[in-house]
């Protein structure tokens, strides 16, 4: 079953980048450059899991993924947090906000990237277990 994955980026380079490596990984990849409207096609569209950066213009990851976990709708969808901010508290703040992971960009590559989406795939039809931090 081919997966649907929300992309939300604000640096062009790296969201062209990693959608690339995951529509060649056979996943339909819709990606954003700022939060209101990846927030917005999150709630009228259904995906398998959100890749969502935190430094984003206008309305930042962070409150991306808050308003994502009080939809209704929303909720469930995965959220892999991805940026360069590795401060512990952000990380934290991620996780307390529901993301099942969190990489930094500077540490993975986009076929790496690319692995641990799948990894969360498989362990989300394996298990409710979520994965850990990475990065």
């Amino acid at each position: 079953m081919v997966k649907k994955v929300l992309l939300i980026e604000d640096d062009e380079f790296i969201r062209d980048l990693y959608k690339r490596q995951l529509d060649i990984c056979d996943m339909f990849t819709y990606a954003f450059s700022n939060g209101a409207d990846g927030l917005k096609s999150a709630q009228e569209n259904q995906y398998d899991l959100i890749l969502l950066d935190i430094m984003l213009p206008g309305m930042n990851g962070l409150d991306v993924l808050r308003s994502l976990k009080q939809n209704e709708k929303t909720k469930n969808i995965p959220v892999i947090m991805v940026s360069n901010l590795g401060q512990e508290s952000v990380v934290k703040e991620g996780f307390a906000l529901g993301a099942i992971g969190y990489l930094i960009k500077a540490t993975f590559t986009p076929d790496q990237i690319v692995q641990e989406i799948t990894k969360i795939f498989d362990q989300h039809s394996q298990s409710a277990q979520p994965p850990q931090a990475k990065g």
